[in-house]
């Protein structure tokens, strides 16, 4: 006799099997490990926001250089250090054997991160904060589509129409360009902003994508001191390669005339750097814990609340433009997370592969 096939779940039974789950996840775990996983959500959800809004501050208060603000993303490098060399000595953890491949990868990595940190840098010096985070979303659909080439990632129907609604929300801010453009800002710059911000998401998606091949080919699982590593070998790769293009750039040298003419002044500039250092690495750690200690799905859910509160404090702190534009962008965007997450919870695969949000 056949069996009968189950039929598929229901969006109501999936949020009460992914209710149980959480408590049955939560009588399981230790309140150490809530206390470590709500510390790193709010390096994610504090640390990146400021950093952004303070990349920003840099340009709109007299700050010229790509290179340094590219510079101020990966110079605080030695801090997952003061976290990861007491693992050596208090836990089991050892240090994994660097090979030729292993080595060339994270230099490889390295220079793609300082290129992708430069990109980003001529974003925020031409765009508005709020519209720079919207647009560094499209992450999502870089990495979903070079994680489906380069490491088989599966794709779904949910995923396809996440892609497109993200998408249509870049059109949106496209379309409204003038309303959101600073009055300081040439056609021109905003274009290349507009350009580079997405250039810079889809080089974030591939390095999403070799990071995972790295740790597929070459790492032998993914225990959180070995993610740790691999985060500062990159870091470490990438500030350097970056110190070059500042010091040929001659940007260093040009600091202390830049921090002179700073609106608020020189003490100010240094607030802005140090700060920018201290809360990028602060962000970078908070997600490369959550990733560890829960899921892709809820680094997705936290990111889908860091762009709209990066934006709402733009407009609160910096008095970005928000238009009704821009607002609809904003909430067709969270859409479009919305639907990621639905494709990516491990439920909905129990239902169908063609299931759509």
């Amino acid at each position: 006799m056949e069996e009968v096939e189950a039929p598929p779940k229901s969006v109501h039974d999936k949020i009460t099997d992914y209710k149980n789950m959480v408590v049955d996840a939560y009588k399981n775990k230790p309140v150490s490990y809530w206390i470590l996983l709500l510390l790193s959500s709010a390096g994610m959800l504090i640390a990146f926001p400021a950093s952004s809004l303070l990349s920003r501050l840099y340009f709109s208060n007299g700050g010229k250089s790509k290179w340094i603000i590219s510079w101020v993303s990966v110079a605080g490098w030695p801090i997952p250090l003061f976290i990861l060399l007491p693992m050596y000595f208090f836990t089991k953890a050892s240090p994994t054997p660097l090979t030729l491949k292993l080595a060339l990868s994270y230099i490889g990595l390295g220079f793609l991160s300082a290129a992708d940190n430069l990109m980003y840098a001529y974003a925020y010096a031409y765009l508005p904060a709020s519209t720079a985070s919207l647009l560094a979303s499209t992450v999502l659909i870089f990495s979903a589509i070079f994680g489906y080439f380069i490491v088989n990632n599966k794709i779904n129907l949910s995923t396809i129409n996440s892609i497109v609604v993200i998408t249509a929300a870049m059109i949106i801010i496209a379309l409204d360009s003038d309303s959101d453009r600073f009055s300081y800002i040439t056609d021109t710059q905003y274009a290349l902003g507009f350009m580079w911000d997405i250039l810079g998401s889809a080089l974030h998606g591939l390095i999403f994508a070799l990071s995972e091949l790295v740790f597929i080919k070459l790492l032998e699982g993914r225990s959180f001191h070995v993610v740790l590593e691999q985060q500062v070998a990159v870091s470490f790769f990438a500030f350097v390669f970056t110190t070059i293009g500042v010091i040929v750039n001659n940007d260093f040298h040009g600091m202390s005339a830049e921090a002179k003419s700073f609106i608020g002044g020189e003490s100010t500039y240094y607030m802005v750097i140090i700060w920018g250092v201290i809360t990028f690495q602060l962000g970078v750690l908070g997600s490369t814990a959550v990733l560890y200690l829960s899921s892709t799905v809820l680094a997705g859910v936290l990111n889908s609340i860091r762009v709209p509160l990066t934006s709402i404090a733009a407009v609160i702190l910096m008095n970005d433009p928000m238009s009704g534009f821009k607002i609809l962008s904003l909430v067709v965007t969270f859409w479009g997370f919305a639907c990621y997450i639905y494709a990516s919870y491990p439920l909905s695969h129990v239902s169908s592969s063609s299931s759509s949000c």
